[in-house]
């Protein structure tokens, strides 16, 4: 006997895979040849494009729920939406909002925050947050554990390790100046960041850039550099055969 719950207006394709337990919310629009774990839920509206693959326990188009003390604003969010040929791991979490474009992994217990724009062929690992309002370029690779946070932009090809962890907030939660300053930091084309390395509030990592692990990047980095340090420093120019096609 089946124990789903699927509303009958969401738009599921007969060929679509669902597990035990799965709770599909109104108006859900899930494309050809998808696959839903046990005990997952698809909240309103969610959309998924064909043949996307998602784990036991995944939560798809949740709505934030914010502190009282939150000074994030609440907006009217739109539905997620899921590319081609993704996969969600196990355990994910992605908000409203969102948009994923195709050939993506979310992997097992990250979550993606509300307003974000995922690329083309991003690895999102094991355990990392995306905060809201981030854009992650076309086959980006963020690492296990790494902390994403809000306002922030990655362009393509870049590369985030383990345990990195990015700032946006000088001030740390104190005076209103820092809403007018609250920035995470830009990553350009390219660039590759080391693990356990930390970026301050508003730094450029330039195109190419190489941070070496454990650096506290206080400062834009120049392009094409290798940089490390507390605070980081530029060291040497990145090797010419580390550098991505033109």
């Amino acid at each position: 006997m089946r124990t789903s719950y699927i509303d009958p207006s969401a738009d599921i394709s007969m060929d679509t895979e669902i597990g035990e337990f799965a709770v599909i919310e109104a108006e859900a629009k899930i494309a050809a040849g998808c696959r839903i774990g046990h005990h997952v839920i698809i909240h309103r509206g969610t959309i998924l494009g064909s043949n996307t693959v998602v784990g036991d326990h995944a939560v798809l188009g949740k709505l934030p729920q914010l502190a009282k003390t939150s000074t994030v604003e609440q907006k009217v969010l739109g539905p997620l939406k899921i590319g081609a040929n993704c996969q969600i791991g196990t355990g994910a979490i992605m908000y409203a909002g969102t948009t994923v474009d195709e050939d993506t992994m979310v992997a097992d217990l990250a979550s993606v925050r509300e307003n974000c724009r995922i690329g083309k062929a991003v690895l999102i690992g094991r355990g990392v947050a995306v905060e809201n309002n981030t854009s992650i370029g076309d086959f980006t690779k963020i690492q296990t554990n790494a902390y994403i946070t809000a306002y922030m932009e990655l362009a393509d090809h870049v590369f985030i390790a383990p345990m990195v962890t990015t700032t946006n907030d000088n001030f740390m939660g104190r005076t209103e100046k820092r809403f007018a300053l609250r920035k995470g930091a830009t990553i350009k084309r390219g660039a590759r960041v080391g693990g356990n390395a930390i970026l301050l509030p508003g730094v450029t990592v330039g195109e190419e850039s190489f941070i070496a692990a454990g650096s506290i990047v206080t400062k834009d980095t120049p392009p094409g550099q290798v940089v490390k340090g507390v605070p980081a420093k530029p060291l040497r120019p990145v090797p010419e055969d580390e550098l991505l096609p033109k």
